[in-house]
């Protein structure tokens, strides 16, 4: 088997701290403010200001896609802190893009495992399901199940690779 990325164990540690997978519960029991904006185009934004982390979200988002995003922005919280205080913040022409940033990507990864649990990937894998039908049956993004399956690949699976967007949350 493959080695877990740095995303998939911080996202395992959240997981067991907190006790759920849910996001936006995370957030609040992490203290991270939650922020609605009325953003056009980008969706979410991790910001550290006087210390106090805030993710920045869309307002007008559907809440499946809310979810991914507050947990895409959890990814940065754990994984991009200190990057993100230098920075003072992400900027927007750069997020979610996965080829052109890493942290990007580490950010989706993370989003993937928090959210989408190995055993019912798996399962619904073996029962036949395309990964349209996965993001269906565990109310996610088509996108966000195609990364994870290439996740488990990594990690010594075999299952066939699905196309996926690396652009999706933009």
């Amino acid at each position: 088997m493959g080695q877990m990325t740095d995303a998939v164990m911080a996202a395992n540690s959240v997981i067991r701290t907190y006790g759920t997978r849910r996001p936006e519960r995370i957030a609040r029991d992490m203290d991270i403010m939650i922020l609605p904006q009325p953003f056009k185009v980008q969706k979410g934004a991790y910001k550290v200001i006087e210390r106090q982390p805030i993710i920045f979200i869309k307002q007008d988002l559907h809440p499946v896609m809310r979810d991914i995003v507050i947990g895409h922005e959890l990814g940065h919280h754990k994984l991009h802190r200190a990057e993100a205080i230098a920075a003072g913040g992400f900027q927007e022409f750069n997020l979610f893009d996965m080829q052109q940033n890493r942290m990007e990507y580490d950010a989706n990864m993370f989003a993937a495992q928090l959210m989408l649990p190995d055993d019912d990937i798996m399962e619904l894998i073996y029962k036949g399901f395309d990964v349209a039908q996965i993001a269906r049956a565990l109310r996610s993004d088509i996108n966000l199940v195609a990364l994870k399956v290439a996740e488990l690949n990594s990690r010594g699976h075999s299952f066939r690779q699905q196309e996926y967007k690396n652009t999706f949350l933009k």
